[in-house]
């Protein structure tokens, strides 16, 4: 068995902790629950790693199928809307919390956090352990090679261009831009970051019936430019997520997008970087307007044994102190979760001397969301299949049906345009009853689930993406 929870009075209950974190972050994910198992002699957190956020998720709907979940999963923010579609698989933390005598206040965590992992109502579902925001980095010796100001970062997707193409052609480095988690990064906060929409239905938050909006000129403007510098390699991609990482690090590229939360490996590797916002369009009515949260959050299986509960709710309690919160801020480069350590590390002076790591919390904090920038919230946002045009019949198989449920279809994306979803039978209620979490996936998938329409093929963000990301074209796309 996963989890161990023992009769005895002097025994200690494991709580085992699956999670996807790597680096700089896995020290600290060891460091928190070794603290915590110090501090207490009544639980204790085992942490397993699981592989990437993919990998993770997939290992723990396995494991909750074969009846040997862990008691903690973290699930990346894609992850989200997937969790909260399966009611009868997760406990809310707001009531793990109470079980464990600990009053749930969300007056605490900072709002568009807690709103993201929160039903309508207000209930909180998971815990937002490492929530982050993306910004940009450079390196500062690629810059005065390349001869850019060090200290004045582009602000606007032109001007890291721009800036890009010196790098590039003074030879300071073999390559101007690279990004890792490009739907993240360049669809998904592009749009709120901008305030044009992602989707429909408030980008899926104000329910399920999405139609995709990529097609939007400024998508296909970004996705263009990006094509055009990579044909002569100024923008270098790197992977579908947090691959091009290495490409930063190594000196490859000058200028990065990527997490707040990659800042603990890029300061390990001792380059001199600096950090700047997100970019945004130099014409896009009202921006920059927000980023919304990446990063994970926690969430806790069904079914377990109350100690376990007992246990995970003494954790969360742990993860909430001031103290912890701040430091795991100021070290990782995650937001802090909680309104006091934010306020805590501001009295500090930690800002002061390291403005940068504030540029993410005034990205997410500085206006109020706008139905285009509350977040994206698609039932399965990770679990779209896709086939390459290097091995399409290994992939088609891969996705084939005879893998998925009989309700799941698979057509391609040119049909994906204007086929509307079904409304669910019986047979769909009463398979969802038994079995809350959705099919297993292949990992690296692009945001798409069944219903969600998209332009056809031949579309102009499909067509500069192909281009852009030679590698893995968008050939089609099954659900």
């Amino acid at each position: 068995m996963t989890l161990l929870s023992s009769t005895s009075a002097f025994a200690v209950t494991e709580i085992s902790w699956w999670h996807a974190m790597t680096g700089a972050n896995n020290e600290v994910v060891n460091q928190l629950s070794d603290e915590f198992n110090k501090s207490q002699s009544e639980y204790k957190i085992v942490p397993v790693f699981k592989g990437t956020y993919p990998e993770t998720l997939n290992a723990g709907i396995a494991a909750f199928r074969a009846k040997q979940p862990p008691a903690i999963m973290q699930v990346f923010d894609a992850g989200t809307g997937t969790m909260m579609g399966a009611e009868g698989a997760i406990k809310p933390v707001a009531e793990i919390l109470s079980m464990g005598g600990q009053a749930f206040d969300k007056s605490q965590y900072l709002p568009g956090i807690v709103s993201y992992y929160s039903k309508p109502d207000g209930t909180m579902l998971s815990f937002p352990y490492n929530s982050s925001s993306p910004i940009l980095y450079y390196n500062k010796d690629i810059f005065q090679k390349a001869g850019l100001d060090v200290d004045n970062p582009p602000k606007t997707w032109g001007e890291v261009w721009d800036a890009a193409k010196k790098i590039k052609s003074s030879g300071a480095a073999p390559c101007g831009f690279t990004s890792t988690w490009l739907t993240w990064i360049h669809t998904e906060n592009f749009a709120a970051w901008n305030n044009v929409s992602y989707g429909t239905n408030e980008n899926g938050i104000g329910g399920t019936d999405v139609e995709l909006k990529i097609n939007a000129p400024a998508f296909v403007k970004h996705f263009q430019e990006l094509a055009d510098l990579a044909k002569d390699g100024t923008f270098k991609y790197g992977g579908r997520t947090s691959e091009a990482k290495q490409i930063f690090l190594a000196g490859e590229c000058g200028i990065f997008t990527e997490s707040s939360g990659g800042l603990g490996d890029i300061v390990k590797s001792g380059m001199n970087y600096g950090t700047g916002q997100l970019p945004y369009e130099a014409d896009a009515a009202g921006a920059p307007q927000n980023t919304i949260p990446g990063g994970a959050s926690l969430w806790v299986f069904a079914g377990l044994p109350d100690e376990q509960y007992k246990g995970v709710a003494a954790f969360f309690n742990f993860l909430s102190q001031t103290p912890i919160q701040a430091r795991l801020h100021q070290v990782s480069g995650y937001l802090p979760v909680t309104l006091a350590a934010y306020e805590e590390t501001k009295k500090s002076g930690f800002y002061d001397k390291n403005p940068a790591r504030e540029i993410p919390i005034k990205q997410m904090m500085g206006k109020a969301p706008t139905e285009n920038s509350k977040g994206v919230r698609l039932v399965n946002l990770p679990s779209t299949c896709r086939r390459s045009a290097t091995s399409r019949t290994k992939s088609s198989k891969r996705c084939s049906r005879d893998s998925r449920p009989p309700s799941r279809r698979s057509i391609t994306l040119s049909r994906a345009a204007t086929r509307r979803s079904r409304k669910p039978s019986a047979t769909d209620s009463r398979a969802r009853e038994r079995d809350p979490l959705p099919p297993l996936w292949p990992a690296g998938h692009l945001p798409l689930k069944r219903g969600d329409r998209l332009a056809s093929s031949r579309s102009p963000i499909v067509s500069a993406a192909n281009t852009a990301l030679p590698q893995e074209p968008l050939i089609s796309l099954h659900f």
